[in-house]
């Protein structure tokens, strides 16, 4: 089996990302915020970055604080490039006063 490297994608392979679901307003189309941790390059002290993906989600079954699994599509609007591959983690619902 082929290795990626040097982030080159190996063909007929997509990446995958997972991250929690910050808003699902849009219709079809969940924005999902990825949490990336990585050590500072001159300090040593781990850094945690977060991006931004908007994804495709055709059912819409996502719902806010959901853990969701998202993969590379082709572009589906300007700013849509990710799909809804599964819910990984239902959002925890609390009993609201």
């Amino acid at each position: 089996m082929a290795e990626a490297t040097n982030n080159v994608a190996v063909a007929g392979k997509r990446k995958q990302r997972v991250g929690e679901v910050v808003s699902n307003k849009m219709t079809k189309t969940i924005v999902v915020r990825v949490e990336r941790r990585f050590p500072h390059p001159q300090y040593k002290k781990i850094v945690t970055s977060y991006k931004k993906f908007y994804a495709h989600d055709d059912k819409s079954e996502a719902k806010v604080g959901d853990t969701v699994r998202i993969e590379e599509s082709r572009p589906l609007s300007k700013l849509k490039r990710w799909k809804l591959i599964e819910v990984v983690e239902p959002a925890v619902v609390t009993a609201a006063a």
